[in-house]
């Protein structure tokens, strides 16, 4: 007999339907086709020891599965749950007239148990398209699949759960949930505030002008100057997630499987990896691409702790994706394309013994240490980060007083009103923030009055700073000039803007 049931299979964050048609027929065997990974192939054994603790078995005839399209790679452990309906179908031992109806998807474990499977949010979108019934998946994927609106989501926890469903001996109740009451309610952020931070009013401000422009940043200075601290601090003062940007977040963190439970994510994503991360890791990759760090910080931040530490290559492959937002990882047969629209938070020592030209530190660094140093970082990549900020040391009379600084909540009402401005500004042109914006962008949006003009071509000269710097300038000028309210970017605003490349390597000496 003849069963088709269905399951799905991720490529990228997109999801493509998977017809698994079982065949059971007179003779011995159990073939699977239709190009199934390892970890698909060794389901039979996990298959049987299910059935059988379950009451059924896997019949002793000549079994044929062939999941379609079969040039498309089926990987993961996913899948055991579809194949075993579909064995159960085709072998008569369950009435289940209604199967074809559902996508089905569910690791399983030797006792029946249903285990948590990645990907279940695109899954579900494409469940949404293609027409299905229902989704049938684990019960701790069935909260994330129930962000799509208009799909019945059916969690279970043991298979035995499946088989009286489609016999018509239980009901099982489809989760729903308010997802626009759910992601008001969670976007609130709590754990770290700026009201924390003692001094360090120069790197807040920088810290405001790069939430509300989205630039990239980075802090240059010794160690305990509260450079992790106020990174850390960062998404608190960034605007909140659009339901479109939660949902495109929620996509790829599903894809890895660091959703499950969580459901909806509202806060943006920070990401802190250690600097002995490969460049597979960081960037996506591996033999069948997985998004990488800066996939996993799209809407939000990437913290990169000790910069100079990273390897120089691995460092080097963010600067396509720091330029497109999009990160496409090729291989001989396929590419995938990941979306990469983070911030980018750099910290650094300024030498190698963490203080350089401190008559007070223990340690010094001769500037040809300090040079040797910095030239870890690529100008190329330097060019890419629009705020350089030097931080130090916070005096004892700032750590000791007791008042409370000004919160993440009055910062971020002056970071939206700056981005919304923006909003208004760029409604035709695609983009939604002042770092997005491109040279024909910055022509038109940021023109300079002769007075202003002087003094950036004074700059450019005695920092040496590239081309690229010089759009940068003018991105951050445009920043400041409209948390200021001004429609003009005016003489003060260009000054603040030049004061935050002061670090580039040509100048950092100067």
């Amino acid at each position: 007999m003849l069963t088709k049931v269905y399951g799905s299979a991720v490529f990228g964050i997109e999801a493509t339907t998977v017809t698994v048609e079982v065949n059971i027929d007179r003779g011995i065997g159990y073939h699977l086709v239709g190009l199934p990974d390892n970890a698909v192939k060794e389901s039979q054994f996990r298959i049987a020891a299910a059935l059988r603790n379950n009451g059924f078995k896997i019949p002793g005839k000549k079994i044929t599965i062939n999941m379609a399209p079969a040039d498309l790679r089926k990987e993961g452990s996913a899948y055991d749950l579809t194949l075993s309906m579909g064995i159960l179908a085709a072998s008569n031992q369950i009435e289940a007239d209604e199967i074809d109806q559902y996508l089905i998807m569910g690791e399983l474990s030797l006792d029946g148990s249903v285990l948590p499977i990645k990907g279940a949010l695109p899954i579900a979108i494409k469940a949404l398209e293609e027409g299905f019934k229902g989704f049938i998946l684990p019960y701790e994927n069935a909260r994330e699949a129930s962000i799509v609106e208009g799909l019945k989501v059916f969690g279970v926890k043991k298979i035995d759960e499946v088989i009286d469903f489609f016999e018509g001996r239980l009901t099982l109740q489809p989760l729903q949930i308010d997802i626009g009451k759910e992601f008001t309610e969670n976007q609130e952020f709590s754990e770290f505030d700026f009201s924390d931070v003692k001094g360090q009013e120069s790197i807040k401000r920088c810290m405001e002008i790069a939430a509300a422009g989205g630039h990239n940043i980075i802090l240059i200075g010794p160690p305990g100057a509260g450079k992790t601290m106020l990174a850390k601090r960062l998404p608190s003062i960034l605007p909140p997630m659009t339901l479109a940007e939660a949902l495109e977040t929620t996509k790829i963190h599903s894809v890895v499987g660091k959703v499950k439970t969580q459901g909806l994510m509202s806060q943006r994503p920070f990401r802190s990896p250690h600097h002995t991360i490969s460049s597979a890791a960081l960037v996506g990759g591996g033999s069948y691409p997985q998004p990488g760090e800066i996939s996993l910080s799209h809407n939000g931040v990437l913290f990169l702790d000790e910069l100079p530490e990273f390897e120089r290559r691995v460092l080097e492959v963010m600067r396509q994706p720091m330029e497109d937002r999009e990160v496409t990882i090729a291989r001989a047969k396929f590419a995938v394309t990941y979306p990469s629209s983070f911030m980018l938070v750099a910290s650094m020592n300024p030498s190698p013994g963490g203080y350089f030209n401190d008559p007070d530190s223990p340690i010094t660094s001769s500037p040809s240490e300090m040079q040797r140093y910095l030239g870890k970082i690529s100008g190329p990549l330097l060019d890419r980060i629009d705020i350089h900020i030097e931080a130090t040391p916070v005096p004892f009379e700032q750590l000791s007083d007791d008042r409370k600084g000004e919160s993440s909540l009055e910062i971020r009402k002056r970071v939206v009103a700056a981005r919304e401005l923006q909003t208004q500004r760029f409604t035709e042109m695609g983009i939604h923030y002042n770092a997005q914006m491109n040279t024909k962008h910055i022509r038109q949006f940021c023109f300079l009055e002769g007075t202003s003009k002087n003094l950036l071509k004074t700059a450019m000269e005695q920092l040496n700073l590239s081309a690229r710097a010089y759009d940068r300038i003018l991105k951050v000028a445009r920043t400041i000039a409209d948390l200021d309210g001004e429609e003009g970017i005016l003489g003060q605003h260009i000054s603040e803007a030049i004061q935050y490349r002061s670090l580039d390597r040509e100048g950092w000496l100067g």
